[in-house]
């Protein structure tokens, strides 16, 4: 199988694929754990179309590296928030990203090892999440920093959990373990650290007797209404951060 010419194009993002169609996502930065940045939410709408329209790829297996999967973001990177010509930008890209994971046509997994704090719904468009015992799930960047959480992250976290215990997440956020996570039903295995990527290939693996169409069809019949939420409630939430990270900006600019 040849090695598609995307393998190559994103530098915090390590592909690998087996011979029998099961891709390997794993987010990273120099090798270690990630903190996100404006480079990625660009970069990352055109990974994951690449990934969604690449017909070889059967499993996707999204991970992260350094024992985590996003630790942190940078603000800085993302220039004047309250510009919003500046704002447009991140608006497009952040509903995009949801938007091209969701139409991944291919089941997922999410190999969650460590902290996923930062934009932890990604993971939660996965099919199955495997949790080492020692991860852990939170949202660091939005209410608790001043800002609307408009991005998707209560929309996946309301899908899967309600929306009173979302609410409560977003509104104080704390970090919620891999064992509780599994307990409301968003983790479906919990393995000892170190183990959930080589489980979620495990699983993987035991898929690939399915024909094409099965995998296929079955995601995107998973996925709709999913789907059809981040397109009615995306786009609008975005918005509304961006009016709260234009406050914010002002706030503190005149408070310096």
């Amino acid at each position: 199988m040849s090695t598609p010419a995307y393998f190559s194009k994103y530098p915090t993002i390590r592909f690998e694929r087996s011979d029998d169609g099961i891709l390997v996502m794993s987010l990273h930065r120099d090798g270690g754990s990630l903190t996100f940045s404006a480079a990625e939410h660009d970069a990352y709408v055109d990974a994951f179309y690449d990934v969604g329209r690449d017909r070889a790829n059967r499993v996707v297996v999204l991970t992260g590296a350094g024992g985590n999967f996003i630790t942190g973001i940078d603000f800085s990177t993302f220039g004047d928030i309250s510009d919003p010509d500046v704002w447009s930008k991140v608006h497009d890209e952040g509903t995009q990203i949801l938007e091209n994971i969701a139409n991944i046509r291919v089941p997922m997994i999410f190999a969650l090892e460590g902290k996923a704090h930062v934009h932890a719904e990604y993971g939660l468009l996965a099919n199955i999440i495997v949790a080492g015992e020692s991860a852990s799930f939170n949202d660091l960047p939005h209410f608790a920093g001043g800002i609307v959480p408009g991005d998707g992250v209560y929309t996946l976290w309301s899908h899967f959990v309600g929306p009173g215990r979302a609410q409560a997440m977003m509104l104080d956020p704390q970090p919620l373990s891999a064992r509780d996570a599994k307990a409301l039903g968003v983790v479906a295995e919990v393995v000892p650290d170190g183990e959930a990527l080589p489980r979620a290939l495990e699983i993987a693996r035991s898929w690939l007797g399915k024909t094409d169409l099965n995998l296929r069809n079955t995601r995107i019949h998973f996925m709709q209404p999913i789907k059809e939420r981040i397109v009615r409630e995306v786009g609008y939430g975005l918005s509304l951060e961006g009016a709260s990270a234009t406050a914010l900006v002002r706030t503190m600019r005149a408070a310096s």
